[in-house]
């Protein structure tokens, strides 16, 4: 469940820096009741990008599918990736 704290609590730096570590998740400051700023760990907020990067390879992907790009077969492919990488 997300955390939710006002900005007054940004007083404390080392207590939300401790909740974000531990929580490894944002942590939501509201000002005057509504939403204002997202407060996150390195950790999790570099988690958060590579995710994103996930997301635009797959959508990629899809476009390639969609766009009737032939598929690659696994086997082969590892195959080549290990006579690059490992035979040197």
């Amino acid at each position: 469940m997300p955390q939710i704290r006002p900005i007054t609590d940004l007083r404390n730096t080392n207590e939300i820096s401790e909740i974000c570590h531990k929580l490894k998740e944002p942590l939501f400051i509201t000002k005057n009741g509504y939403g204002d700023l997202v407060v996150m760990s390195i950790e999790t907020y570099e988690r958060q990008l590579a995710l994103v990067e996930i997301y635009k390879k797959l959508a990629e992907a899809e476009t390639q599918l969609a766009q009737g790009v032939p598929l690659l077969e696994g086997e082969e492919v590892f195959k080549k990736l290990r006579s690059k990488y490992v035979g040197k």
